[in-house]
């Protein structure tokens, strides 16, 4: 499998991602999957900028992503995969791309949101989500640095 590492982060390259991410799980390419970063020349601009040297980029909306990735088109390389929100992620997986692992490691406060972990806040509609692909099979963590536990993220649910 091309992927080796999945993660949710609503601010996308930056510098935890270039700077230790992308190291530590080795990633050749990173792809950025989300539908209005498609269409965001700015933000286009500057993920091209934020991207460590030597590391090739796409950016691309989920439905052209589930496609590249499930037809093979990064097979042999290894794919660091980003999304804005857990609904990209979500789409992702129920879309038969194979990803055992999700690490939760942004999302702001928004209407309707709680804070479960510092930097991660979740809907009702976040939690059944992660509920539903944890259920299959799918390993969901929130850690904002690779030194940090990789329990579980429903430890930090509300009982």
């Amino acid at each position: 499998m091309a992927i080796v590492h999945a993660r949710v982060d609503e601010r996308l390259i930056h510098g935890q991602v270039a700077l230790v991410w992308t190291n530590v799980v080795g990633a050749t390419r990173i792809a950025v999957v989300n539908d209005e970063a498609v269409k965001d020349e700015m933000l286009i601009s500057a993920l091209k900028l934020s991207k460590p040297a030597g590391i090739k980029l796409s950016i691309l909306s989920k439905i052209k992503a589930s496609e590249k990735i499930k037809d093979g088109a990064y097979d042999g390389e290894k794919l660091f995969l980003i999304t804005k929100n857990i609904d990209d992620m979500f789409f992702l997986i129920e879309s038969g791309v194979k990803i055992d692992n999700v690490n939760i490691g942004n999302i702001a406060k928004r209407d309707g949101s709680i804070s479960i972990k510092r930097s991660v806040d979740v809907t009702e509609d976040d939690i059944n989500k992660i509920k539903k692909l944890i259920e299959n099979g799918v390993k969901v963590t929130a850690q904002m640095l690779p030194n940090e536990t990789d329990e579980s993220i429903t430890k930090y649910f509300p009982n």
